[in-house]
This record gives structure tokens, C-alpha cells and sequence, in this order.
């Protein structure tokens, strides 16, 4: 419903006490020059949004979405209304250090990521107004709070979606477990053709590192998960071969000893770790040969330890955010890659969700029985 300059409707809020509620808010209907009004289609879920439900403050939670623009501030170019748009959770200014130096998923300004390590709440030092909760003003998960019937957003966070074949569902799920898994993959580690890859854990992100690194041209790619039937999931998305784990293996070294066994004796070129889990956060340096690439795609942010003897010999550990993403750049490639029928997005979406049901969205994403769930509007 909306008013002359407000619109009512629907969104899921936290207020940071590891619960969440379906409430009743207003979105200002005339962005102000720089934003743009989205109305959301869908938005997809992942553990960050699980995450920011004790982040100890109200938010609307959310922060993988795609939908239609329904306004448009004065200096906004890169879309129209009408537009069908992917949204970016990690919006650029284009300005600061960072930007300049093309490092636009880390910038200075506006990440709500970097805000965090500057001692600022996780939802960003430069939010986005326009929103309010029983009359107060309330702040969107990384700026754009996709779920949520209408988004007010900044216009950098809005990608214009340019494949016809498509689904807003789909959309949804590019902007971050998509973009984080194959950005690691294309633009980090830059896996190459015929190489030896490991990937640990095969949730929504180790699905798409295992499927950027079968579009990059990998030989072999050996994917280790606890869940058999991950397993086999991630065999649909390109694993040439799979480990299956035993949870009381430390650090993953008997794991190790089998990929050596796989990969000459000598180890795997690349690893990825995508379990978010503090005691693997060295794993994957156990995978590689010397002189390979050891990635920490899901953002492990603890205190751990590592035996220095792992990074022998001329090892190298990255731990790269968003894929190193460039939005306006890597999602139409990503979309190019879709419509070729090599990325695999509509085969991600396990189940989708109305919003009355996030609770149950939430509670089989936990359980591991979904690739990627989304909500629909």
C-alpha cells in the first residue's frame, strides 16, 4: 500500500536477539538523487543472514535479492524504472582508495564489511535512510535488506539483470553465494585450465567454486563434505571425485593424505575451504602442492592457530571477500555463462519459500537439506 510519499508493506526484522518477526514498515516512494526504489522479487538465503540475527541491533534482514525498479533519484543513470535488476549487497562509491585501485568490494566508504573492522555495527557506517519501523528509522542488512517487499538501496547497488531466460529466483542467488564461490575461483585464484583442485564443503558457495572450476577447464576436481548427500550434489555440479569425511578428522589431515593419493603424491594446484568452520580455516593448506593456492572463501573471521609447516614450501594463502567482485562487470558475465547453459542456477534452488515461512527457510538451511532456498514475493 503506499501514501504520496511512503510505501506500507512487509519485511522480516531482527532487533539482534537471534530471533526475527514479519512486521509492518514504510519505504519513502522518491529516492533521493543517487538511490533507486527496487521492488523485490526474490531474495536468497544463506548463513550471513542467519548470522545477522544476533548482530544486536533492529535491521531487515537480507542481502541477496533481484527485483524491479520502481523509482529513480534525479542522478541515476545506470537503470530505469522498469529495469529488472540484481542487487549488490557490497556497493561501491568509485571514489575512495579502493575503488580507484578496482577493488570496488572492499570499498573505503560504503562496505558494510570494512565498516565492521572499523569498529562500526555490521550494517554500515553509511546507511541508507528512507526506512522506518513504528516510526523509527531502521537499517537494512548491508545496505540493502532484500527481505523485504520494497528495498530503497544506493544506485551502485543495482546491476541490471540482462538474460531473458533468467528467474528472479535465480537473480537472487548471483549477487552472493554465486558471486563469492566463482568470483574466488575466475578472479582470486584464477584457477587454470587442467589443473587439480579441492574444494571443502559443498553448501551453496562450495557448489559454485566446484562449478567454476569445472567452466575454468580443471582436470580434477575433488570435492570433501561429511554429507554423502552433498556429495552427490556436487558431482551434478562438475566433481570428478569425492571424499567423504569423518568428523573427528582434525583439521582434515587424513582427508589430505587421500587427495595426495589423488594428485601424484604431491597434492592438489588449488584449494577452497567454504565450511565457515574455525578448525578447517587451515585445511586447505594441507590440499596443496608446493607452490600452490590455498583459498578461504567463507570468510572465517577467529582467532586460530596453524603449524607454519603447512605453508612449506612457497605456499600461498588468500582469503579473498565477494569473489573480488566487480558487479557491474562479473554479473553479466555470469549471466553470459547461464544463458550458455555452463552455470548452473536454476539447479541451485532447492525449494523456495514464502516470507510468513522464513523460519522454516532458515530451519532447512541449517539442517543441510538446501543447495540455495529463496523467498519469494
Amino acid at each position: 500500500m503506499s501514501t504520496e510519499n511512503t510505501i506500507t508493506c512487509k519485511a522480516a526484522i531482527s532487533v539482534g536477539d537471534g530471533k526475527f518477526t514479519i512486521e509492518t514498515i514504510k519505504v519513502k516512494s522518491k529516492p533521493e538523487k543517487d538511490e533507486v526504489l527496487v521492488k523485490i522479487k526474490a531474495s536468497g538465503l544463506c548463513h550471513t543472514d542467519h548470522d545477522s540475527l544476533t548482530w544486536g541491533m533492529p535491521i531487515i534482514l537480507g542481502h541477496e535479492g533481484a527485483g524491479i525498479v520502481e523509482a529513480v533519484g534525479s542522478e541515476v543513470t545506470n537503470v530505469k524504472v522498469g529495469d529488472e535488476v540484481i542487487l549488490n549487497w557490497a556497493t561501491p562509491c568509485y571514489t575512495c582508495f579502493q575503488c580507484q585501485e578496482g577493488n570496488q568490494h572492499i570499498c573505503e566508504t560504503n562496505s558494510p564489511v570494512i565498516a565492521n573492522h572499523a569498529g562500526k555495527l555490521p550494517g554500515g557506517h553509511v546507511a541508507i535512510e528512507g526506512t522506518t519501523w513504528n516510526g523509527e528509522p531502521i537499517e537494512r542488512s548491508f545496505n540493502i535488506g532484500t527481505l523485504s517487499e520494497y528495498s530503497l538501496v544506493r544506485a551502485s547497488a543495482c546491476v541490471k539483470k540482462t538474460s531473458k531466460k533468467l528467474s528472479f529466483e535465480s537473480a537472487s542467488i548471483v549477487c552472493c553465494g554465486v558471486m563469492t564461490g566463482c568470483g574466488s575461483v575466475f578472479n582470486s585464484a584464477k584457477v587454470t585450465m587442467g589443473s587439480s583442485v579441492v574444494v571443502l564443503g559443498t553448501g551453496g558457495v562450495g557448489l559454485n567454486v566446484i562449478q567454476a572450476a569445472r567452466i575454468s577447464g580443471a582436470a580434477k576436481i575433488i570435492a570433501i563434505d561429511i554429507n554423502e548427500n552433498r556429495l552427490k550434489l556436487a558431482q551434478e555440479f562438475g566433481a570428478t571425485d569425492v571424499i567423504l569425511a569423518d568428523r573427528e578428522d582434525k583439521g582434515l589431515m587424513q582427508a589430505s593424505e587421500k587427495v595426495k593419493a589423488m594428485t601424484g603424491g604431491r597434492g592438489a594446484d588449488f584449494s577452497f575451504e567454504c565450511t565457515a568452520v574455525p578448525a578447517l580455516g587451515a585445511a586447505p593448506l594441507a590440499m596443496i602442492r608446493n607452490a600452490g593456492t590455498a583459498v578461504q572463501v567463507s570468510g572465517i573471521e577467529e582467532e586460530i592457530t596453524i603449524d607454519m609447516r603447512l605453508f612449506e614450501w612457497d605456499k600461498i594463502y588468500i582469503n579473498p571477500l565477494y569473489g573480488a567482485a566487480r558487479p557491474e562487470m562479473d554479473f553479466p558475465k555470469l549471466e553470459a555463462l547461464f544463458d550458455k547453459g555452463e552455470l548452473m542456477l536454476d539447479e541451485m534452488i532447492t525449494r523456495t519459500y514464502p516470507l510468513e515461512n522464513l523460519q522454516q527457510a532458515f530451519d532447512d538451511m541449517l539442517a543441510g537439506k538446501n543447495a540455495k532456498g529463496v523467498i519469494v514475493f
